[in-house]
């Protein structure tokens, strides 16, 4: 396996919205495991102005271009773009990107809740400006609604957006679904809903990529707290880039999201390191 690790030092050195400071004692962190062969860090460039202003509305950019956080939310933007870029033109077979700032709450018109410009929205856009229309499919399973990427991809039937979240919902003929995750769920039951939901979704879909939006924040003890062990993320990733390798050759792209635990952070990113350079 071919696998990018998306990572700027600029995330090691703040505390960011919502997630505070979990990335603090990273690269060192991850050191081992980006000694597994096939391991490439890669250091992001921001995104453009040009890009985002393809999403997102002029009040949105003005507020990022005032706010402390900009230049980690611009990285993060540009490692999603980079990393999903190389992985589709075959230089890559997966990734994982470090993200602080952007996210699933950041819609073309609105931004809250820690992410205040969208990941996947500039990343799709450029995807499609260099390979063409394509396909993709997004997995959600931060603890939060993903309202802001559902709004960038509202009406788009060729993203298929799975958010495990709250409530039990479909639109757009099925390309946009809700899944009730609950709370105080179990490790096998959050993931059996993985399985039964997202899986025979994406293996209908025959997406280009996974893009998978994964918070921790759905650990016991983390804001998002819905019973999950520290395990369970590792088995979810294996599930997913299964899935990934059936219906897509592979192609699997990991974005960090929600979730504020420190040790569960260096537990789980070097973990998902060498799942996905296996």
């Amino acid at each position: 396996m071919r696998t990018g690790v998306f990572w700027h030092d600029i995330f090691a050195k703040g505390s960011w919205p919502v997630i505070g400071n979990k990335f603090e004692n990273f690269p060192k962190a991850m050191e081992e495991a980006l000694k597994t062969p096939g391991v490439k860090l890669i250091t992001p460039r921001k995104v453009s102005w040009e890009v985002l202003r393809k999403i997102h509305d002029q009040q949105i950019l003005e507020n990022l271009k005032k706010a402390w956080y900009c230049e980690g939310a611009l990285y993060s933007v540009g490692g999603c773009i980079e990393a999903a870029t190389k992985i589709i033109g075959g230089e890559l077979d997966n990734a994982l990107v470090f993200d602080v700032g952007a996210g699933h709450h950041a819609g073309p018109s609105h931004a809250w809740g820690g992410t205040y410009v969208s990941c996947t929205g500039p990343t799709i856009v450029s995807l499609r400006e260099k390979f063409g229309r394509g396909r993709y499919a997004i997995l959600d399973t931060d603890s939060h609604h993903g309202d802001g990427t559902r709004a960038v991809f509202k009406g788009d039937r060729e993203v298929l957006h799975v958010c495990f979240c709250s409530v039990d919902r479909e639109e757009d003929e099925g390309t946009k679904v809700c899944i009730n995750a609950g709370y105080d769920t179990s490790d096998r039951e959050y993931l059996g809903k993985v399985e039964s939901e997202f899986i025979p979704r994406a293996k209908s879909f025959k997406p280009d990529i996974i893009i998978h939006l994964l918070g921790h924040d759905t650990a016991r003890g983390d804001y998002g707290d819905r019973g999950l062990s520290e395990n369970f993320y590792l088995e979810l990733v294996e599930t997913v880039k299964s899935c990934a390798v059936e219906v897509c050759g592979g192609k699997y792209m990991i974005i960090t999201h929600g979730g504020s635990r420190r040790d569960l952070a260096e537990h789980i990113f070097p973990e998902i390191i060498r799942i996905l350079a296996r």
